[in-house]
């Protein structure tokens, strides 16, 4: 993991009860969902197996442990779990190789947070390797801590990462801001006691108490993420 924390003067701005901001890093911040579905398909391809696009619902946000372990059971391919899971990051490597798009809205946001000073991490399910590729495109600056699914030892829909970096930043969970795009992540960053930000990325979420779903990061602000936290 990475971490540079600010000091305790810029947890909180202007008075705002926010205190840390989380973001979830593929299909809420890089638009690479469809990435990881193109690279699994493919793989199965060559492993004389097609993926059921319904399967894609299942997958999506999870850890590539139990996203990897389903295609597996799934198709009945006749390979581990432990192999697969390097075809799977060497393919998406490649990918992310030819050029990574970010979200709508995520560059913006990212420059917001730093300009106000505003303690960040990525907390992400997917391994260190492709975290520290895709930070080159993010921008290792804009967070203060970055978390990795295989950094802890349960990671979404778990607790932990999001607890891990909350603790990382001295923040109160319950005073920082999740932003996710799938309901693994949402499930994750809930049971940690956040307020949570849904922006579907390929399946829908629905509304519930201390979660806010909006259709686009384009939406998201600094001003509606102090909005989220609750009073006193």
């Amino acid at each position: 993991m990475t971490s540079t924390v600010p000091a305790l003067g810029t947890r909180t701005a202007e008075g705002s009860a926010l205190q840390a901001v989380l973001l979830d890093m593929d299909g809420t911040l890089v638009d690479t969902e469809g990435f990881w579905w193109d690279v699994e398909a493919e793989v199965f391809a060559r492993l004389g197996h097609t993926l059921d696009d319904s399967w894609r619902h299942v997958v999506v946000g999870g850890p590539m442990s139990r996203s990897a372990g389903f295609l597996i059971e799934a198709t009945g391919a006749d390979i581990t779990l432990a192999e697969l899971s390097v075809l799977l990051n060497q393919g998406f490597e490649e990918r992310i190789g030819h050029g990574l798009p970010l979200m709508p809205g995520a560059a913006r946001l990212l420059a917001e947070l730093a300009a106000r000073r505003i303690p960040t991490a990525l907390v992400s399910a997917s391994h260190r390797r492709i975290i520290d590729r895709v930070l080159t495109s993010l921008g290792p600056r804009h967070f203060a801590l970055t978390v990795a699914g295989d950094e802890v030892s349960r990671t979404k829909p778990h607790p932990d990462p999001y607890l891990f970096a909350a603790a990382g930043l001295g923040a109160d969970p319950a005073r920082c801001a999740v932003v996710e795009d799938t309901a693994t992540g949402v499930a994750s960053a809930e049971a940690a006691g956040c307020q949570v930000v849904a922006v579907p990325s390929v399946a829908p979420i629905a509304p519930a108490p201390r979660r806010t779903v909006v259709p686009s990061l384009e939406q998201v602000d600094l001003t509606f993420l102090r909005a989220l936290m609750p009073l006193g």
